[in-house]
């Protein structure tokens, strides 16, 4: 027995239990949940064990998955079908289902999220941190044929990339300013702030949808529906700033 609570002990901090089976190289037996629990008496590793068949759950149920909120949460998420995903009932983070993009980026789709790719020589690279999704190609920039328009391209990229950011900073603002309020709040004599919280909110949510709105109009200033587009962005923009 003690050899085998070791042997169980190790696994489960090694986050190796689930798909552990008996020691003896010829046997492919797996420990039951049951035989665990009757030898392993350390309250902390049997925790750790319950989260790890926790874990082997949500990653079997394709309509399950966690908050991907870059923060840290462990709050279980229901897929239901939405297409740009939910916000999470514990943290209030929207996740994305679609794609491997860590929030909700409406209005710019899945595939605008992903990568980026230059039409003449189809090198891709991140929207996020710019890599290149090929390294070995070093000069994307210069690669066209007509130099005018390259330049012209980079400097619109320049243009949407630095108005992103933008927004997301001044997104990161909104949140501390809520969390800053939301301690205030718990001071004794305050009057009530809930109208300044929903206010941050809704800042929040604003530099959101701007920011991913640069990644939109980046991928679609061709389309007839653009001019609409930026009207509307613009006038978010100004109502935005005014909060």
């Amino acid at each position: 027995q003690p050899c085998w609570r070791e042997y169980l002990m190790t696994r489960i901090e090694q986050n190796m239990v689930v798909n552990c089976t008996c020691p003896i190289s010829e046997c492919r037996a797996q420990p039951t949940t049951a035989f665990i629990y009757s030898i392993v008496s350390s309250e902390e590793i049997i925790a750790k064990y319950e989260k790890a068949l926790l874990r082997r759950y949500v990653e079997c149920c394709s309509n399950l998955t966690w908050c991907t909120n870059p923060q840290g949460c462990d709050q279980i998420l229901l897929k239901d079908g939405l297409g740009y995903g939910a916000a999470c009932s514990k943290c209030s983070w929207i996740s994305c289902f679609n794609c491997s993009f860590p929030e909700a980026h409406y209005p710019a789709s899945c595939s605008h999220m992903s990568r980026m790719t230059c039409a003449k020589c189809n090198h891709g690279f991140c929207w996020r941190c710019l890599k290149p999704w090929r390294p070995n190609h070093k000069d994307y920039y210069n690669c066209s044929a007509m130099v005018s328009k390259a330049a012209w391209q980079e400097k619109r990229f320049q243009d949407y990339n630095e108005k992103c950011t933008f927004h997301h900073h001044a997104r990161e603002f909104a949140i501390s300013l809520r969390n800053s309020i939301s301690s205030i709040r718990e001071m004794p004599k305050i009057r009530n702030l809930t109208f300044v919280l929903d206010a941050c909110k809704v800042l929040e949510q604003a530099r959101k949808v701007l920011a991913y709105s640069c990644v939109y109009s980046y991928y679609n200033q061709d389309t007839e529906s653009m001019d609409i587009v930026e009207q509307q962005t613009e006038s978010l923009e100004l109502l935005t700033n005014a909060l």
